[in-house]
Formats: structure tokens, C-alpha cells, sequence
């Protein structure tokens, strides 16, 4: 036990002597591969060690996640993970092919990125205790537009419906584009996009925003209420970011890298940065990210079940 230790504590005081390789679940472009581009260099300057952005889209995240959790325990290979691949897909497809709760080593949640509920003008309801009684006075009436089945937006709308107490129609999309299109056009009664695609329909009054769907409100729109601040107790819906190793990297590794990340989420530009994706900074401990994830996985299960969504 006590060689054990010295190698762990060996491996953390050189750490890092070679490139690392920082997975990233998605094409280039978009908000999880700038994080990442974000993220990355200033990591190797901070090192002098190379980091390689790796995109490897596919399957949900699931093809990133797996060359992860079956990757070398030695904080070489990280994963930036979404609440899509760490938390939500267990639930939403048959087969994962890893445990986001035992296959990984949390290290941070980078950021957060919150949705915003968003109603076509003509509906009377300029809150959401508002929109909760409307709703609810007219069972089915409403309805609710996403960027497919499984989506964030979907999701946002089932918990807003289980909490809620309230019925409505889900209107799946392929693409968050032409769901918007719908409700601007008053097809659709409301969805619940991400700020960085809500914003221009909000700020030229297309639409009206009621509320942000996170637990904090946005930077980017102060004025509006979350939805918890709106009277739905308990609601709490946002995109996340967060960088993850594999399953029984030494703890020192994590500390170190745990510590750098933080160091780097705090830079002004890199919150810049964030701000402009619509994110929120975080820079949590690995803990705290652990059970994050944890408590993801349990509430959208709950969700998924309760909205009656079979896995595909």
C-alpha cells in the first residue's frame, strides 16, 4: 500500500511529461467544442505540454465517452462531458457503454448554460404562475416545441410539466431552427431553447421570455426570474460542461488538474469567453462535480419515466 501512495504521489509531482487528450463529444463548432478550444491551450501554456482537442462526435457522446472510461487511469485522456452524455443518455438509450457514475473520475464542472422559457405573444400569460394556470385550465391546449425527442429543450418541458402539474403537447423538431420558426410563428404555443439561440427572438420581442430554467439567473438576461424564482419550486434544467478522467486516476493527478482548471475558469477573458456561449462559469471541486452527476442521472431518469419516453 505504502508503493502505491509514492507512485500516485510520484505521478502527480511530474505530471504532465507527455501531450494530453481532451475528448470532446461533438463536431467542431458550438458550445462544448469552444469550451474546449477555450480550455485546452491555456492548459498547455500553463504546462508547456501539448493538449490535443479531440473531437470524436457520434452516438450522443457515447463513442468520446468510451475510448475515455476504457482509457489508461493516468489523466492523459480526459473527457469534457454534457449533461447529454454524462447524465441524461443513460435513460434515453438502450445500450451506454460505460457507467457515468462509476466509470469516470470526476475532476470540475466547468460551466453551466441555462435554457430560457420562451411563449409565442399571443399567450396570456406574463409569468409562469401565469402560464401554470393557463395551462391548467386548459388541459392539452398548450404546447411545447423542442429540437427532437430527448433533447434539452424536450426535457426542460417534461419537468416543467411533471412539476407543474400540467398537461401539454411536446412538438418534436429536427433542430432547434425550425421549432423556433414554429413558435414565432404561433404554430407552436412555447419551447425552451439555449440563451445563445433565444436571445434574438427575445431582445426583437418575437417572442417573450418568462423565465431562465438554471439555478442561478443568467448573465446574460438579469431581468428575467428563474423558474424556481417564478413559484415552481424544485425546477432546475441547464446545459452543463465539465471535464471528467477515467475510473482510478490517482487522486493527486485529479487535485492537480482539479486546480489548474479552476485557476483557468477564473481568468477574465476565459469568463469572457463563456459569457459569449451563453455560459455561466462554475469551476467546482471533483466532489462536488461527483455528485452532481449523480444527482443528474436520478433526476432525468425520474423525468424520462414520468414523461413515458422509451429509449431508443
Amino acid at each position: 500500500m505504502a508503493i502505491l501512495v509514492m507512485a500516485s504521489s510520484l505521478a502527480a509531482q511530474t505530471y504532465p511529461t507527455r501531450p494530453i487528450r481532451l475528448l470532446v463529444p461533438s463536431t467542431p463548432g458550438g458550445s462544448v467544442d469552444t469550451i474546449a478550444r477555450t480550455v485546452g491551450p491555456r492548459l498547455a501554456e500553463r504546462w508547456s505540454q501539448q493538449v490535443i482537442v479531440d473531437n470524436r462526435p457520434g452516438a450522443g457522446g457515447a463513442i468520446a465517452g468510451e475510448l475515455v472510461a476504457r482509457a489508461a487511469p493516468d489523466g492523459y485522456t480526459l473527457l469534457i462531458g454534457t449533461v447529454a452524455s454524462l447524465a441524461s443518455n443513460v435513460s434515453l438509450q438502450k445500450r451506454v457503454p460505460y457507467d457515468p457514475a462509476k466509470d469516470f473520475s470526476p475532476v470540475t464542472l466547468l460551466a453551466t448554460q441555462n435554457l430560457m422559457l420562451l411563449i409565442h405573444p399571443s399567450i396570456p400569460a406574463k409569468s409562469v404562475k401565469e402560464l401554470v394556470a393557463l395551462a391548467k385550465s386548459k388541459p392539452g391546449h398548450l404546447s411545447f416545441a423542442s429540437a427532437g425527442t430527448g433533447a434539452g429543450g424536450h426535457l426542460s418541458g417534461e419537468l416543467f410539466k411533471m412539476l407543474a402539474g400540467i398537461d401539454m403537447l411536446h412538438v418534436p423538431y429536427k433542430g432547434v431552427a425550425p421549432a423556433l420558426v414554429d413558435v414565432i410563428s404561433g404554430q407552436v404555443s412555447m419551447t425552451f431553447p439555449s440563451i445563445l439561440s433565444s436571445l434574438p427572438h427575445y431582445r426583437s420581442n418575437k417572442l417573450r421570455g418568462l423565465a431562465v430554467t438554471g439555478a442561478k439567473r443568467s448573465a446574460a438576461v438579469p431581468e428575467l426570474p428563474t423558474m424556481q424564482e417564478a413559484g415552481l419550486k424544485g425546477y432546475e434544467s441547464a446545459t452543463w460542461y465539465g471535464i471528467v478522467a477515467p475510473a482510478q486516476t490517482p487522486a493527486d493527478v485529479i487535485n492537480t488538474l482539479n486546480t489548474e482548471l479552476v485557476a483557468i475558469i477564473r481568468q477574465p477573458e476565459v469568463r469572457q469567453r463563456l459569457s459569449n456561449e451563453g455560459a455561466d462559469p462554475v469551476g467546482s471541486s471533483a466532489a462536488e462535480f461527483g455528485a452532481h452527476i449523480r444527482s443528474e442521472i436520478e433526476k432525468w431518469r425520474k423525468v424520462i419515466r414520468a414523461a413515458g419516453i422509451e429509449p431508443s
